[in-house]
């Protein structure tokens, strides 16, 4: 079992034009305060504006580890809102990060029950929010992508609250490895197989491994 931590902050968002963009986005998002309902869908009061992308039951929060941040400013020192909260995360820790989570894990935190579903993809907008070209890029090369849950009971949760592991189905697949395997140019099927068994993973992403597996046992890139 994983060390119970902190929920350091809690963090909602609605749609919005990015500045000096004119796309919208519910990436700016502040700090709740008191507790606030998450449901099937996500917290009370999130939004948005890219539902292809965002949000939906498998990716209904996001959490993102604050000891990233100290990483990424050291790496983009003149970037902007590398705080937590500023990537567009809805809950921020410290103590638990992508080698010690598995997909498939179950925590409760506050009155919710969640399950961990996938990494974070990161996106265009990162780099449009921080003003600085290349931050989503190294996030994706070094894995520091934070996680998605589904709400498995809905409840009231706050600031403070203890995030507490409750379970690790058996299959289960550790972040870090299942974005180093995706990540790699030419991944073994098997490996990629094994990653779509791992219990709990969005269907989504069960659907793209099984396509990118059945490709390359077909000769494919």
């Amino acid at each position: 079992m994983l060390t119970p931590c902190n929920v350091d902050a809690v963090f909602v968002g609605a749609v919005a034009t990015l500045a000096d963009d004119g796309r919208c986005s519910a990436i700016v998002k502040t700090a709740v305060t008191g507790v606030v309902q998450l449901g099937d869908e996500g917290l009370a009061g999130d939004t948005h504006a890219d539902l292809q992308a965002h949000g939906g039951p498998d990716k209904a929060v996001h959490l993102f580890p604050a000891e990233h941040y100290a990483t990424l400013q050291r790496a983009f020192p003149a970037a902007r809102n590398l705080l937590p909260g500023g990537l567009g995360e809805n809950i921020t820790t410290r103590g638990l990060t992508e080698d010690a989570v598995c997909i498939g894990d179950i925590f409760a935190l506050g009155a919710a029950r969640l399950q961990v579903t996938q990494p974070r993809t990161p996106c265009w907008k990162i780099d449009r929010r921080t003003g600085c070209e290349g931050v989503a890029a190294y996030i994706a090369e070094y894995g520091c992508t934070g996680w998605h849950y589904r709400v498995l009971e809905p409840g009231k949760i706050a600031a403070g609250d203890r995030l507490v592991h409750l379970e690790r189905p058996a299959g289960s697949v550790p972040l870090a490895r299942f974005w180093r395997t995706v990540r790699t140019p030419r991944p073994l099927p098997a490996a990629l197989a094994m990653l779509a068994a791992a219990p709990g993973l969005s269907p989504e992403w069960v659907q793209k491994l099984r396509d990118r597996s059945a490709r390359l046992s077909g000769g494919e890139a």
